[in-house]
């Protein structure tokens, strides 16, 4: 059963139930974060959609954004210089730096999740497992908090989904993303397979059948959402912007400079997503976990990332959706220091990086540091919370905002603070 989340806002009733100056303090907090959402406002207008290129397994920070070269920890892993002054990021990622003066690096976040499921769950919602609550990933939220766009094909999308993709949580199954496989590839079971006359007769034979089904049943089929789920199939399978996961229809050259991969695909289509009216595409590069052959295993990811991430945020900005686009690229957890017995680094919560970049980030900024012995201790750690709030501030959605979730409990769209060195 579905319970669609509360609002919390503040109305005249809510005020006088607070009272006295428990409610004016509640007033002046309101007003306060209303005139800081104004002002991030003015100084530069929210994205409208975000990109997470998620990297399951979890990467090493020093194979890819946060190399120490010369260092015990860095083992074999050289680093290579970047536009940006003193920042360097690992051998094999080199269009990506060419591009660094783009891209904000968060190098010092922290994490309580060691495992992959817990880890994942993490860092896509925003908060740790509970089981009083499943929490809804952020491209939830985003297709959840901001108006629809005028899109006929679902606004949430993961594209190479892992085994974990990003849900709809307490919001319900309608928020949880569309999975869509190699777009170099149809997707499967969208589009009609017979005659428009054909196809439409079969919608009104199925229209009396479902009359007759339904009968007697109104309050339990009104539930399931199933009619308004039909209507939503049926925009979909006719809708023009089914499209957009044509890759095909790009040119070779641009096909190749994303690289003639299901993730380069992926990101090509993330963008063409974009450009309809997506919210928020997820897309996987899966293989991350190096529990053994850590520098062989990273060599042949960043073959596959780099001139996909490269790419996206040259054609981002060419197509003009720089602005109102957010990259996220990161993944559940770090890689240990020290390399084990097999070659690999083992799974490192203490201390990991992500890459942000487009709308109102930053770029060319460096948040954090880690130990260049390895050790635990970081230079201005960064909570999974903290990124969040950061997205959705980035986004124009208030991560301070409550909903009511089907247990009761009031939750913030995200219970940490944006990080306000990344932000224009």
């Amino acid at each position: 059963m579905h319970f669609a989340p509360t609002d919390v806002s503040l109305t005249r009733r809510t005020a006088l139930r607070l009272g006295g100056a428990a409610w004016l303090t509640s007033l002046a907090t309101h007003l306060a974060r209303k005139a800081e959402a104004a002002e991030e406002a003015r100084s530069h207008p929210p994205a409208q959609s975000l990109i997470m290129l998620w990297m399951a397994g979890g990467p090493s920070q020093l194979e890819t954004f946060d190399p120490h070269p010369g260092r015990r920890i860095a083992a074999d892993t050289r680093a290579i210089e970047t536009p940006v002054r003193g920042v360097q990021l690992a051998e094999g990622l080199e269009q990506v730096a060419e591009r660094l003066d783009s891209i904000a690096l968060l190098r010092s976040l922290v994490s309580k999740e060691g495992d992959h499921e817990r880890g994942t769950y993490l860092v896509k919602t925003g908060y740790r497992p509970d089981p009083t609550a499943v929490h809804p990933a952020i491209g939830a939220i985003c297709c959840h908090e901001l108006p629809a766009a005028g899109t006929d094909i679902p606004r949430h999308v993961s594209i190479l989904p892992g085994e974990w993709p990003a849900r709809g949580g307490y919001l319900g199954d309608e928020y949880d993303a569309f999975k869509a496989g190699d777009p170099g590839d149809k997707i499967a079971d969208v589009s009609a397979r017979v005659s428009h006359p054909r196809y439409e007769q079969r919608l009104a034979d199925l229209n009396v059948l479902e009359e007759g089904f339904a009968r007697g049943r109104r309050a339990a089929t009104e539930a399931t959402l199933h009619r308004a789920k039909v209507r939503e199939a049926r925009r979909m399978m006719t809708s023009q912007q089914l499209a957009a996961f044509d890759v095909e229809a790009e040119s070779a050259e641009l096909r190749a400079a994303y690289g003639e991969t299901p993730f380069g695909r992926g990101c090509l289509a993330a963008r063409r997503l974009v450009e309809v009216g997506v919210r928020c595409i997820e897309v996987t590069l899966s293989g991350w976990d190096s529990h053994a052959n850590n520098h062989e295993i990273h060599a042949r990811q960043k073959q596959v990332l780099d001139p996909a991430l490269a790419t996206l945020i040259a054609d981002l900005k060419q197509r003009g959706l720089w602005d109102t686009t957010l990259v996220v690229c990161g993944g559940e957890f770090g890689r240990t220091p020290s390399v084990n017995r097999l070659g690999g680094r083992d799974h490192w919560p203490h201390g990991f990086s992500m890459a942000l970049a487009g709308g109102a980030v930053r770029g060319g900024t460096v948040v954090g540091a880690t130990d260049p012995e390895g050790g635990r201790d970081v230079e201005n750690p960064i909570e999974i919370a903290d990124v969040h709030a950061t997205l959705l501030s980035a986004l124009g959605i208030d991560p301070a905002k409550e909903l009511i979730s089907p247990a009761g409990r009031p939750l913030k769209l995200a219970d940490g603070q944006p990080i306000a060195a990344v932000l224009r």
